[in-house]
């Protein structure tokens, strides 16, 4: 379960945090349970660098998750995007 995983999470002032991490669940039925964990909570924790971080979601412009998953069940997912 050693896969690297990342998040860049882009504020409302227009700053940005990118972090690394490995695979956190073992497979996508646990993956999909901390993904409704933290849209219900409005808030998402990280543990890094030996310190804890929180950050709500008021802050947040938007979230941008990779690799992306192969499915995100019971919420709309267009995949094949591209930013332009």
């Amino acid at each position: 379960m050693a896969e690297q995983r990342g998040i860049s999470i882009f504020f409302n002032d227009g700053s940005k945090i990118t972090l690394d991490f490995p695979k956190q669940s073992p497979n996508e039925a646990a993956a999909q349970m901390k993904l409704e964990d933290v849209l219900k909570k409005r808030y998402v924790m990280f543990e890094a660098d030996g310190t804890l971080m929180l950050i709500p979601f008021e802050n947040v412009k938007y979230i941008q998750l990779y690799p992306a998953p192969e499915k995100v069940p019971g919420h709309t997912y267009i995949k094949e995007a591209s930013v332009v």
